[in-house]
């Protein structure tokens, strides 16, 4: 549970920050035998800042919270 907790605020974090997640993938555009053509493609995975602070305030609540016994 307190893995999540800080993969969750780890994420918001990023989502409060940079707006966002950027990621980079190659997409080929020719494949003629030994001749390749590929395109480098930058995707960005928008996070507003709402999704942002409930994803912090979700890990926070994972990681206070005890489990039973405790």
């Amino acid at each position: 549970m307190k893995a999540l907790g800080i993969v969750l605020i780890g994420i918001g974090a990023i989502g409060l920050a940079y707006g966002g997640l950027s990621f980079h993938h190659r997409e080929t555009l020719i494949d003629l035998g030994p001749i390749h053509a590929t395109h480098q493609k930058e995707e960005t995975l928008p996070i507003t800042p709402i999704v942002g602070g409930l994803t912090v305030a979700a890990g926070v609540v994972l990681l206070l919270a005890r489990k039973k016994g405790d």
